[in-house]
Parts: structure tokens; sequence; C-alpha cells
């Protein structure tokens, strides 16, 4: 099994994007989930799973893969305790994958992609990289000392917030908004929308896990 996992979600799916990525890797392991498996169906890539209760993908397309009979299909009941993507994410981590980017993760439900967020804590318990991409953000989790390099960036922006614990002796050099020894709580607003002032940004702190969003339009206030 591929090192290398792309989960295609059921949100909002930049179809350029996702053959950007799909194309950047060596015959990765495909996850599709519920809706996402759609995308694939219509541009003739075979996944490699399918995951999902399957409740917003036409039955005709669950039919053609059932028929075909070579791909591996997860089907859950639609009450069930974990999201369709966390589920994938957790296929993800059984099959030994190092690196996970999950596409369609966004959109118009921020309960989901809230929830999707959430489930980059998976991965990172277990050793992986997670990342989830749209056109405008990358969002990871980082749990130690990070460098960010402005040639590398996904944006000109990025954002920081603690993934549910008090992060204290939290430092960023390299900022335009530097910080020292400060402690980062859940529910502040103080770091997001920070920007690069030298051409590398380092993070880093004594414990705790932190999101980091990189993003490329400047957003609303």
């Amino acid at each position: 099994m591929s090192k290398n996992a792309v989960i295609i979600s059921g949100g909002t799916l930049d179809e350029e994007l996702a053959f950007s990525v799909l194309d950047g890797l060596d015959n990765p392991c495909i996850i599709g989930v519920d809706r996402g498996v759609e995308f694939l169906y219509r541009h003739g890539i075979r996944p490699s799973y399918m995951v999902g209760d399957f409740d917003s993908l036409p039955e005709e397309i669950v039919l053609y893969y059932k028929q075909r009979g070579d791909v591996p299909i997860r089907a859950y009941n639609p009450v069930k305790d974990a999201s369709d993507t966390e589920i994938a994410v957790r296929l993800g981590v059984t099959l030994g994958c190092e690196q996970m980017t999950i596409l369609g993760a966004t959109g118009g439900r921020i309960d989901h992609m809230w929830a999707n967020v959430q489930s980059l804590m998976i991965p990172f318990k277990a050793g992986a990289e997670a990342v989830i991409i749209d056109p405008q953000n990358r969002i990871r989790l980082i749990g130690g000392e990070t460098h960010l390099l402005r040639e590398q960036a996904y944006g000109p922006y990025f954002s920081v917030f603690p993934l549910a614990e008090t992060v204290r002796n939290f430092n960023i050099r390299g900022a335009k908004y530097p910080l020292r020894n400060h402690t980062l709580v859940p529910c502040d607003s103080l770091c997001v929308s920070n920007e690069f002032a030298e051409d590398e940004v380092v993070i880093d702190f004594s414990c705790g896990t932190v999101i980091l969003m990189e993003t490329r339009d400047r957003g609303v206030s």
C-alpha cells in the first residue's frame, strides 16, 4: 500500500487542485468519501477504497463499483458515531499511510469543516502527516518547533489556534506580529492573520497541539 493517501471528501471540491495533487503523487492510496466518489467516477479514476454512508452519492454510482468488484467498499449506517471523513482518516492510519492530503473537507457546512479539522488529531497522534487543503487554505496540526519558509508558504497569511488545551511558552519569530513566552488559550483571536516579516518564520512551544492555517486570501474580520 502506498505511504501517501489522498482522501476525497464530500465537501466543496476544487477539481483543478484535486488533479494537481493526484498528478503529483506516485500511485497514491485514493480514498473516496461519500459524495467525493462522484468526482472519481466522472473522471475515470479508480478509488483504492470507498467509505461512508453514501447518503449523498447517487445509487447508480455505488452499484457501478459493486458490480466492478475491484474496489473495497466500506458502507456505514447513517446513524453512526463518526463522520465519513473521520472514518476515512482512520482507514488511512490503519493502512499505514504516512502522509494524507484531504480534499473536499471544507465548504458551506462549517460544522462539517470543524469536525474534519479535529479529525487531523487522529493521524497526528499516530505519527503521520495530514493536511486539509483547498484553493485558499492549508490546515495542519503542529506539536513543537515548526519552520515556515516564505517561498514555500501556501499564502501570505497564517493563523494559529490551540486545538483544545492552553499552550504555554508559545513563541513566533520572523513574523509581522512576533510573540515571546505567550500563553495561547482557546477562544482568543490574537493569533489570527499574521504575516511574514522575514523569509523564515519559526513557531515553537513547549507542549500541546496547535492548529496552523496558511491562507491565500485576506478573508473577513
